[in-house]
């Protein structure tokens, strides 16, 4: 038998197949806090409960996994993220009641102002505050993965400007510090960090500049490339 006739014959039907589907763990920070994006579940298993938009793989319609997801988002959210970056891949035979199942999850961090008229005009989604989210009950196991996601974006934090994807499209250096500082969960020294993000040439200066109270700020936003840089050294060195 040669491979074509393989094929033809073979029958996928013949071994089961676990239930899979993605998850997406997107963030935000609003409000001097960082949020998750949830949405409610209209249907069992956990109907009522909150937990991360995702679904099953479209097999006739979805040619990756990231089409997946990204589609899912905008079925459920109406929102599109600047990028999504795989997380983990999960499955056993408990996280799931249908059955055996394996998820695999995506994160990233986009800004409130880019996706907040959508998410008012979704009854069942709303960004919420990660600290009260880690006290809810969730459906799945979606706490965990929303961890897992968590710790994944403090070490972006750490050796990246990832965080900025957060912020509006301009912002100052003093913004992009607390943001970081929230996400890393301590405060940076405010000399290093700024001469760290201006030596990796990160940033264009827009020209403009906005009163924060004192002397006025200077507005940047991030280059095309920005997202890809890696610092040797973590900023808490």
């Amino acid at each position: 038998m040669d491979e074509k006739q393989f094929l033809a014959e073979y029958n996928k039907h013949h071994y089961d197949s676990p239930l899979v589907t993605v998850d997406a763990v997107l963030f935000t920070y609003h409000e001097e806090c960082l949020k998750v994006l949830l949405v409610e579940r209209a249907n069992h298993p956990d109907r009522g409960k909150w937990g991360l938009p995702g679904g099953f793989v479209d097999l006739e319609h979805d040619k990756t996994l990231e089409e997946t997801v990204r589609r899912k988002l905008k079925e459920k959210t109406g929102i599109e993220p600047p990028y999504l970056e795989q997380l983990q891949s999960i499955g056993n035979a408990e996280r799931d009641k249908r059955g055996w199942s394996v998820t695999v999850a995506y994160t990233a961090l986009m800004a409130y102002q880019a996706c907040a008229s959508h998410i008012s005009t979704v009854a069942d989604a709303q960004w919420l505050a990660l600290d009260k989210v880690g006290q809810m009950d969730l459906a799945f196991d979606h706490q965990a993965i929303i961890n897992l996601a968590r710790e994944r974006m403090r070490q972006k934090a750490l050796y990246s400007i990832i965080p900025a994807y957060a912020l509006p499209e301009i912002f100052t250096l003093p913004e992009l510090q607390h943001l970081h500082e929230v996400l890393i969960g301590k405060a940076l020294q405010k000399k290093s960090f700024r001469r760290r993000i201006e030596q990796a040439e990160l940033l264009i200066d827009t020209g403009k500049k906005r009163s924060e109270g004192g002397r006025p700020a200077v507005l940047y936003r991030m280059k095309q490339s920005s997202g890809a840089y890696t610092f040797v050294r973590n900023l808490e060195d």
